[in-house]
C-alpha cells in the first residue's frame, strides 16, 4: 500500500511567523521502521535547522520508549513482564493505553493493541511461510483483547503469559501529527510530513495552492491512480494488503489481521484510502475501513464528521460523496 508522494518536549522559544517565504526544505531519515520526510517552507536557516534537529530527536525519543522491536523500549519491559508482575509506566504511557483504549471501542475491536501474538503467528516475512493450524489460531486468540489488560494508576499489567502490546496500529500516524504540531511551535506553518506514506499537510509549498498527493493503484503497484490536494492541515493514510503478503496452495493472505477473527482480511478490499482531520484519525479510519471492507467501511467513514474515503477492490471503487472534492484535476 502507498500513498506516493503527544509525548515529551520542551517547547521552544517563540519564533516568529514563517508565512510561506523561503525555500521548500526536505528533511529525511530513517525512523519507525519506514522513510520519514518532512517538506516544508521557512526563510530562516538557523531556525530550520533548530526544528529539524527537535524533530529528528523527539521521532527518535518516541521510537525509543514505544517500539516493540526495541528490548529496552517500556513496552518491551511491559510485555517481557507479561504473566509475571505489574510494570511503572509515567503518565505519558498512561496516556497512550487510554489512546489504546478508546480506539479500541472506537472501531469496535477491528484496532486492538493486545493483538501481536496473532501478528507474529502470520508471519508473511517468513521465508517460507505457514498457515497456522486452527488450534494455533484459538491458543494466540486466548491471548488478545484489550479487555484483558489491567491497569492501575501509574502501573499496567499484562495477566497472562505471551500477551504483548503493540502500538503498530496508529504509533506512526500519532508521529506525524506530533511533528506537524511542532513545526507550528517553530513558526512553520507550511509543512508537509510523510512517514511511510502516512502524511500531514499543512498550509501548501510555496508557489502551489495544496499539496498534491498520488494514491498508487493497488491493480498497478507503483502507478498513481490518481491524485489528491491537501491543506489546512488535512491528514490523509492508505491501508492495504496488495504487497505485504504470501501466497500458498493458489490462495492470498495479506498481512492485516482481523483480531476479532484471527484470519488476515479477505474480503476483497485491496485499499482503503482516508482523508480526515489528522493523520491519527485518517489512519485508524483506513485501517478499520479495510478491514469492514465495502459497503461498511465507507458507512464506517462517514460516521466520523468531516472525513472521506475511497476503496478500492479488484473490480470497482467505492467513495464517501464528497471525496471526489479533494481530487486534483
Amino acid at each position: 500500500m502507498a500513498l506516493i508522494s503527544q509525548s515529551q518536549r520542551q517547547p521552544p522559544a517563540p519564533a516568529a511567523s514563517n508565512t510561506a517565504v523561503g525555500p521548500l526544505r526536505r528533511l529525511t531519515f530513517a525512523a519507525l521502521g519506514t522513510n520519514c520526510e518532512v517538506q516544508y517552507a521557512c526563510a530562516d536557516a538557523a531556525l530550520a535547522q533548530r526544528f529539524e534537529r527537535a524533530a529528528v530527536a523527539w521521532v527518535q525519543a518516541f521510537e525509543a520508549k514505544y517500539s516493540r522491536f526495541r528490548p529496552d523500549s517500556l513496552v518491551s519491559r511491559i510485555n517481557d513482564a507479561a504473566g509475571r508482575e505489574w510494570v511503572a509506566v509515567d503518565a505519558e504511557m498512561e496516556q497512550m493505553l487510554q489512546l489504546c483504549q478508546t480506539l479500541h471501542f472506537m472501531t469496535q475491536g477491528v484496532l486492538d493493541a493486545t493483538a501481536l501474538p496473532l501478528l507474529r503467528l502470520w508471519n508473511y516475512k517468513a521465508a517460507n511461510p505457514v498457515i497456522p493450524s486452527i488450534q494455533q489460531i484459538t491458543d494466540a486468540r486466548q491471548l488478545v483483547g484489550w479487555s484483558k489488560v489491567q491497569r492501575s494508576p501509574g502501573k499496567v499489567f499484562l495477566p497472562l503469559a505471551g500477551m504483548a502490546l503493540d502500538f503498530g496500529g496508529f504509533g506512526k500516524e500519532y508521529a506525524v501529527d506530533v511533528v506537524a504540531q511542532l513545526a507550528l511551535d517553530y513558526g512553520i506553518r507550511d509543512v508537509l510530513v510523510d512517514f511511510g506514506h502516512d502524511l500531514r499537510a499543512l498550509g501548501a509549498p510555496p508557489g502551489r495552492p495544496a499539496w498534491h498527493i498520488g494514491i498508487e493503484d493497488p491493480n498497478k503497484p507503483g502507478q498513481p491512480a490518481l491524485s489528491v490536494a491537501l491543506h489546512g492541515g488535512r491528514g490523509i493514510a492508505s491501508s492495504g494488503d496488495y504487497i505485504r503478503s504470501f501466497t500458498l496452495n493458489g490462495k492470498r493472505y495479506g498481512h492485516i489481521i482481523d483480531p476479532r477473527t484471527g484470519w488476515p482480511v479477505a474480503n476483497g478490499c485491496l485499499q482503503a484510502n482516508v482523508i480526515a482531520g489528522t493523520c491519527l484519525q485518517a489512519g485508524v479510519l483506513s485501517t478499520t475501513a479495510f478491514v469492514l471492507g465495502v459497503p461498511k467501511g465507507l458507512e464506517f467513514i462517514q460516521s466520523c464528521p468531516g472525513a472521506e474515503g475511497l476503496l478500492i477492490t479488484a473490480n470497482a471503487r467505492a467513495q464517501t460523496r464528497a471525496f471526489f472534492n479533494y481530487v486534483a484535476a
